[in-house]
């Protein structure tokens, strides 16, 4: 079962702050501008002082803030009408103090392996209630059996500088792609590559945001 969030604390694994343990409830949310923008219900998979794994499993419902100012905009995907995750749920591989994630997918009717999405985002802070990050828009995805990887979003990127979305952050953001491209170039693997075949636990129903998920300080 997908345990619900404890109270309870302790000394922080990957990233400072509370620790969580296989089936917790963790809240991953996007924070711009001081301010709550969006969250998702995440399961904890592995805790450990090298690694977060948090699972986003499908049908798990987005939520967004009813108020805000919100200077930049409503998040895109309450603009796009998404609601929900979709398809066969991804797992987020996060390393302490790193401004990126690996994320897994799969795809098709056997749940086959369809690749590595390199997500960046701020790192991950803890919070009483599970996590806190922001997206970059920027990513790389290197397809299962691909000779190599391609980026994604470059042009978006750029519309949400425009946007005034990470303002004086531009040139670290892309250093970051950089750096990761740099190293899938010199075939450096920073990940465990049997995530790939990573099945959830079939226990775990699908987790819901608890009441004032939205209301936590930052």
């Amino acid at each position: 079962m997908v345990h619900p969030i404890r109270p309870d604390g302790g000394e922080g694994r990957a990233g400072g702050g509370r620790r969580f343990a296989p089936g917790d409830l963790v809240v991953r949310r996007e924070v711009l501008r001081d301010e709550v923008w969006f969250g998702c219900p995440t399961i904890c998979v592995e805790d450990s002082p090298d690694l977060l794994a948090l699972y986003l499993p499908p049908g798990a419902e987005f939520g967004f803030p009813a108020t805000g100012r919100f200077p930049c905009g409503r998040h895109p995907w309450q603009v796009g009408g998404h609601r929900a995750w979709r398809g066969h749920g991804k797992l987020m591989l996060h390393r302490p103090g790193e401004a990126h994630s690996v994320d897994v997918f799969w795809a098709g009717p056997e749940r086959a392996f369809a690749g590595w999405y390199f997500n960046l985002q701020d790192p991950v802070r803890r919070t009483p209630i599970g996590v806190d990050t922001l997206d970059h828009e920027l990513d790389l995805w290197w397809e299962a059996d691909a000779d190599g990887y391609v980026w994604k979003d470059v042009e978006l990127f750029a519309q949400r500088l425009d946007e005034g979305r990470y303002p004086g952050r531009a040139d670290a953001i892309r250093a970051e792609g950089d750096r990761i491209a740099a190293l899938l170039d010199a075939g450096q693997r920073w990940w465990d590559e049997s995530w790939s075949a990573w099945q959830p636990d079939p226990a775990w129903p699908v987790p819901a945001l608890p009441p004032g998920w939205d209301t936590v300080a930052p």
